[in-house]
């Protein structure tokens, strides 16, 4: 961890660190804003979080925890708005962090997502603080895989080159996001540390399965199989449910469905769930399927302890943070080949790879988890080694502390903070200039 104390800004326009996960837009990023925000004020930096109010009711600023601030900032109503709606009240979010930045001594900006990009890219031109970016998931790559379904605004992509350009650093989640970077948005590769998303080896660590289990009212015989996320169709839920239709009638399984609005699911709040539950009704498995609605955080880990396996086959997946934590609580994993599946999961060693949309290829696999135990549990400490290992909170902050400082120090010999722009790159686009004045 760097030694400097640093003053960071964080900013997270539609996912707060203080949302509750599980929703339509709270999963990954909230995790991620909220986990490294943590690790950092740990190691004595200050982190100053913001992110766009979306209820009238809340404080302006709340002390997250020892060293994190969290501040709503105005933008557009104090309601929820999906974020593909966002973008026409960034500039609105612009000017209200403009206010707040001025107030305070920064070293770096940290924006996370495009919308928050824009705003950290105008606050560097303004006040001379850099900014580096991470995108969580990118627009190109996104149409790419929804097509139609893709609701974002057409300049998002015009938007995310720019921003590739002007950003002192943009962080790469995996290896596959930094050829995407490359490949689509010519990133410079000298500008492009690749820093994964983490997990708590505290919170999500080993339990006993049987107590587990009876924790959750499960039966001990029972092939229990996983999926835990947000409720949304390119998370391939659909997947899972005809895969396991396809299992032998000889395998007891079950499989548990954990995310959504509500405790109880609520087809109304979470279409999804309606459509899965027609989908298991159609392949004749829907009294082997259990939804369990919202789970709090500190449920999790006995779901993934009392879990035989763990699947997460996603359409597209730019990260993804339940691996982690299913490998952190010693559970194999069986993952799609896409994304950042592919740099957490361990083909063979902490689980299994397979094709998105194959529900054979991945009842094929469950089958082999089912079959052979000692393999099973063998992938499971291997997961808790690899995350203990690589994927720690602690790890991805320290060396998110490096990069911020190599940039502060880089701004010092550029240019005096409050003078023109430090980026070398072209002036915005229309679509995505922010007028601060």
């Amino acid at each position: 961890m760097n030694n400097k104390p640093l003053r960071i800004v964080m900013i997270s326009e539609h996912a707060s660190p203080l949302a509750a996960v599980g929703g339509v837009d709270a999963g990954g990023q909230n995790i991620y804003v909220a986990q490294v925000s943590r690790s950092l004020a740990r190691h004595g930096h200050q982190v100053d979080v913001l992110t766009r109010r979306d209820n009238p009711h809340v404080a302006a600023s709340v002390n997250m925890s020892p060293g994190v601030r969290v501040t709503h900032i105005d933008a557009g109503p104090a309601s929820f708005v999906p974020k593909e709606a966002l973008l026409p009240h960034m500039a609105d979010f612009a000017r209200s962090a403009l206010g707040f930045v001025r107030r305070g001594t920064f070293d770096v900006i940290h924006a996370h997502f495009f919308m928050s990009g824009m705003v950290a890219q105008q606050l560097a031109r303004t006040l001379g603080i850099p900014f580096v970016i991470t995108f969580h998931a990118l627009g190109r790559v996104r149409k790419l895989y929804q097509q139609q379904a893709d609701a974002f605004p057409a300049e998002r992509a015009d938007i995310e080159s720019e921003l590739v350009r002007d950003a002192a650093r943009v962080i790469a989640e995996c290896p596959q996001d930094a050829q995407d970077l490359e490949l689509l948005y010519q990133a410079d590769a000298t500008r492009l540390p690749i820093i994964p998303c983490g997990v708590d080896p505290v919170e999500f660590a080993p339990m006993d399965r049987v107590q587990a289990r009876a924790g959750l009212g499960l039966r001990e015989g029972e092939f229990v199989i996983l999926q835990l996320g947000r409720m949304v169709p390119r998370k391939g839920v659909d997947n899972v449910i005809r895969a396991l239709a396809c299992l032998p009638e000889s395998v007891a399984a079950r499989l548990l469905v954990v995310g959504g609005d509500d405790e109880v699911p609520d087809e109304v709040r979470t279409p999804e769930i309606a459509r899965l539950r027609r989908i298991a009704q159609e392949c004749g498995v829907a009294d082997r399927v259990v939804f369990t609605g919202h789970r709090r955080r500190d449920e999790l880990r006995r779901y993934y302890c009392a879990a035989d396996a763990f699947v997460t086959t996603p359409w597209y997946e730019p990260f993804g943070i339940t691996p982690l934590e299913a490998m952190a609580c010693g559970t194999p994993v069986i993952g799609s080949a896409v994304g950042g599946i592919k740099h957490s999961v361990l083909d063979g060693v902490t689980g299994f790879l397979v094709p998105p949309r194959d529900p054979k290829a991945l009842a094929d696999r469950l089958l082999e988890l089912h079959r052979k135990p000692a393999l099973a549990a063998a992938m499971g400490q291997a997961g808790v080694t690899r995350t203990r290992r690589l994927f720690t909170w602690d790890r991805v902050a320290s060396d998110l502390a490096g990069v911020y400082a190599a940039v502060a120090r880089d701004a010092q010999q550029v240019l005096p903070v409050g003078l023109l722009p430090l980026w070398r790159g072209p002036q915005p686009v229309a679509a995505a200039t922010l007028a601060l004045r």
